[in-house]
């Protein structure tokens, strides 16, 4: 995904609900700060996003340009409705966001993550795509591993899983050959 997809989809979203602010959670709000990136982090066509004033209303969004929708089949990329408990982010998240808000968006706002808590939030997912995401921003010097380890006291998560994770961080960073990056 673009980041003109991403605006194309914050404004179809607004459509749909009515809202006029969104939040996009999913690896695709890494194109909030970094609008061009890499290659590896556009191969998704899914974004994860929510109506900031409305989350009940992410079920509209999915139902209307969700996988397998017109939208879908149409532009080759979809929206997933998604809401506010769908990714653990650490303390303070929403005052680090990315604005993303212009002509291709209608005005509307999408709030991208923070690339730190974004990377935060996929290393506490563990998924094995989310280990290479992180893996990825790490390599191509987007997230350093001190930062992240700085942050991870502001998880909402338990002491054991705290530890593991700050643990997997370092691991992670060493295998991209970018400790304290």
């Amino acid at each position: 995904m673009t980041r003109e997809e991403l605006e194309h989809i914050i404004r179809a979203s607004a459509d749909i609900t009515d809202q006029y602010e969104f939040v996009i959670v999913g690896s695709q709000s890494m194109l909030g700060c970094v609008p061009h990136p890499e290659p590896v982090f556009t191969v998704s066509m899914e974004a994860d996003i929510y109506p900031l004033q409305a989350p009940d209303l992410a079920d509209k969004i999915d139902g209307a340009i969700g996988e397998g929708s017109q939208f879908h089949e149409t532009h080759g990329y979809y929206a997933q409705g998604v809401g506010p408990d769908t990714a653990t982010l650490p303390e303070g998240w929403m005052g680090r966001v990315h604005r993303v808000q212009n002509q291709n968006t209608m005005g509307r706002v999408g709030y991208c993550l923070d690339l730190v808590d974004l990377f935060l939030s996929k290393a506490v997912a563990g998924r094995d795509k989310d280990r290479q995401f992180c893996m990825a921003l790490i390599e191509h010097g987007h997230v350093a591993s001190d930062a992240a380890l700085e942050r991870v006291s502001e998880m909402p998560i338990d002491d054991l899983t705290r530890r593991a994770l700050r643990s997997t961080i370092r691991r992670w960073a060493n295998s991209a050959g970018a400790p304290g990056r």
